[in-house]
């Protein structure tokens, strides 16, 4: 038989909301470390441990059991007590965790050795109060001041954190009949067990911002768990998969699975309308490009992805400069965050603007959610927004009036790179020195191209051809410019970006395959394109690589210069799909769906490093990368487009299709495809070289072979 490694991060991580728990697998958050509960972007537990008579449990197995339950069982070690040993493995103790507002912790502990039992059970927690940031950047400054009460009559340990008008709380305490005393940092219980009798204690920590407090849900964790598991599921009304391919199935799975957890519900709703966060645990939290890109992969399981986020990026849109936030009017939020540094503007995002990007990705997002939903009343609703949007990159998003977008910071504590590629070192030269100052990246180039094409088709609908016209006049020359300016002739290939003084930097990067998506590239040069993106220097085997292993920066272990990246891949792909390299497109497919085959219930992480595959050889863990992460959860949604050739087309009441199942993926059903007012059952297989579909349920009018044109 074969073996498969299994790779992933060791810890477990829940949330709902902004409140998010990372421990160990045995439910210990250790410090110094950067796990914790956090909540609103602030850590309250920075350390939490459990003992019987100060001695740690043995782990037996621990995990999540949804996006907002965990379940840890463990053991007891040896114990010499006062009242005699108790052998090691006789003490089962069960940590059950369910976060609803605040978080619900049941202990239960099971005695299944042969004499009476009694000891202490002690848990030890710390907290520090640290802002996010810090956490990250493993430098913490203590700005206000901690208050810890204890209360023995209300059995009840409150901490607090105030620095001027900044609060944070924790307070925790018994729900039930278990007596706790508190001493020395730890919270005690006097255990005391006949063989075969059981323990059960829950603990509740309700959380504290200064104006509310949000309670611990007071019913036991498994029964919360229980019965939201009864209730109905956003993820059982979306689209589901069925395939022979069980890596494949698998992926798309766990795709759902991790963006259901990734939900931050719009208030007033049921929790079906959400806007997606980033990633745990460090990006529970409104963000531009990250939430855009997310609802784009999302719709074709569920149609309605875009509209929170696009109501909730459309309320933040910026309507003055501000150079310390980078904001500029009719710009689009990088990232918005609540924590101690945010509430002092010590940083800014609050929000904070510096992305290049996000403000034509809105226009693409508001265009594609028509597209799916036919829902021209939003598009009207929306329509300040997007005027706004079209007049930043007019007179913005051009910095020096060249007809290309650059960025910039203003801010002295903004950053450098404004696209997705964000990492301080993530532009060089050929040489491996960094393009500093204005930088015209290619992608944005594409993003405005096709945000331009896109909003000329939705000025026709709501019957202003004229606007339609001129984007398009926009759009032509653009590409036209781009195609003249971008394009290397003797590299076969687009330069990564112009620098601040235009002249091309030709590194070679995966950016240039996000110029397919967009359909800026001329369709006679596409083929050299990606061919460039599948040389032995970039394509890996499991994706394609940020940067060419062949650059002076290449680093298969970074961040953006040399990793892979899911989401890059699967936009990609989408492009390979776009100018007709279907068996290309359904190569990347393959890689990440392997890939993800290897990670921890294949849950596919934010990145992972760039080393070459080989024979026996799995994908490397990058250490850090968010799990679950939305962008990389949807990434399987985008490649699943692109072996199949869906194109939506509510208005015009048609679901285009150009199916190309390549022989590793031999059949698809399709269960629950929402489009406008249609949903399709529709079941796909390979008939020799070619992909026949049979229509099972739904208008099989409505559905239309089309090949996509670029």
């Amino acid at each position: 038989m074969s073996f498969k490694v299994q790779v992933g991060p060791a810890q477990i991580a829940i949330h709902q909301g902004r409140t998010v728990l990372v421990c160990e697998p045995d439910g210990t958050i250790p410090h110094p470390s950067d796990k914790g509960l956090y909540f609103n972007d602030t850590r309250l537990i920075s350390s939490w441990s459990i003992y019987a008579d100060g001695v740690r449990w043995d782990l037996l197995s621990g995990g999540a059991t949804r996006r907002d339950t965990a379940s840890i069982h463990l053991a007891n070690r040896a114990l010499i007590t006062a009242s005699g040993p108790i052998p090691a493995r006789t003490l089962g103790l069960t940590l059950t965790r369910s976060i609803q507002g605040g978080l619900h912790e049941d202990i239960d502990i099971a005695h299944y050795g042969a004499n009476p039992v009694r000891f202490n059970l002690e848990i030890g927690l710390r907290c520090d109060f640290a802002d996010l940031f810090e956490v990250k950047a493993h430098k913490f400054i203590r700005r206000g001041s901690v208050a810890t009460d204890w209360s023995a009559v209300q059995q009840r340990l409150e901490t607090t954190y105030a620095n001027g008008d900044f609060r944070r709380s924790v307070r925790v305490h018994p729900h039930g009949d278990a007596a706790m005393t508190y001493a020395n940092g730890r919270l005690s219980f006097a255990v005391d067990l006949k063989p075969g009798e059981h323990w059960h204690c829950c603990l509740l920590y309700d959380l504290g911002d200064g104006a509310e407090t949000f309670a611990a849900p007071d019913r036991c964790g498994y029964n919360v768990a229980a019965e939201a598991a009864a209730a109905p599921q956003w993820k059982d009304g979306v689209l589901s998969l069925r395939s022979t391919n069980e890596e494949f199935y698998r992926n798309f799975r766990q795709g759902v699975d991790d963006m259901d957890a990734l939900r931050l519900p719009k208030d007033g709703t049921d929790g079906m309308s959400f806007v997606p966060a980033a990633g745990l645990p460090w990006f529970t939290a409104l963000f531009g490009r990250d939430s855009l890109i997310a609802s784009l992969q999302t719709m074709v399981i569920y149609p309605e992805a875009a509209g929170a986020t696009l109501d909730a990026l459309g309320q933040k849109q910026a309507t003055e400069r501000d150079d310390y936030r980078d904001a500029e009017p009719g710009k689009i939020l990088h990232e918005l965050r609540f924590g101690e540094l945010a509430h002092f503007k010590l940083i800014p995002h609050t929000p904070y603007y510096g992305t290049a990007d996000a403000t034509p990705l809105y226009l693409i997002t508001l265009h594609e959610a028509w597209r799916w939903t036919g829902d021209l009343d939003q598009v009207r609703r929306l329509l300040p927004v997007a005027e706004g949007c079209l007049r930043w990159i007019d007179e913005w998003g051009d910095r020096d009036g060249d007809g290309f977008q650059e960025y910039q910071t203003r801010s002295p504590v903004g950053y450098e790179n404004m696209a997705w590629k964000d990492a301080g070192e993530s532009v060089p030269y050929l040489d491996g020195t960094l393009v500093k100052g204005p930088k015209a990246l290619c992608e944005l180039q594409g993003y405005v191209f096709d945000a331009w094409m896109r909003m000329a088709e939705l000025f026709d609908a709501l019957g202003s051809p004229d606007r339609g016209a001129k984007l398009r006049a926009k759009a032509a020359h653009l590409q036209e410019q781009f195609n003249d300016v971008f394009w290397d002739e003797a590299g076969g290939f687009y330069a990564y970006c112009l620098d601040g003084e235009k002249r091309p930097v030709l590194t070679v990067a995966s950016n240039v395959g996000h110029c397919l998506w967009s359909g800026i590239v001329r369709p006679d040069r596409a083929a050299r394109v990606v061919q460039r993106l599948l040389a032995p220097d970039m394509w890996s085997g499991w994706g394609i690589r940020t940067l060419s292993a062949d650059h002076p920066s290449y680093n298969p272990l970074s961040y953006q210069t040399g990793s892979v990246w899911p989401h890059d891949n699967a936009i990609i792909a989408l492009g390979f799909r776009r100018y007709g390299f279907a068996a290309e497109a359904a190569r990347i497919a393959r890689d990440l769906s392997e890939a993800a085959s290897h990670f921890n219930v294949n849950q596919m992480p934010e990145l992972y490093a760039g080393l070459a595959r080989t024979p026996f050889g799995f994908p490397v863990q990058y250490v850090g990368a968010n799990v679950p992460q939305a962008w990389a959860a949807g990434a399987v949604f985008m490649t699943l487009r692109a072996v199949l050739g869906l194109e939506p087309d509510a208005p015009r009441d048609r679901l285009c299709i150009d199916p190309a199942l390549p022989p590793w993926l031999p059949d698809l059903t399709l269960n629950r495809l929402r489009m406008g007012r249609h949903s399709f059952d529709i079941r796909f297989w390979r008939d020799g070289d070619a992909t026949a579909y049979e229509v099972l349920r739904g208008d099989a009018g409505a559905v239309v072979r089309s090949t996509p044109a670029a």
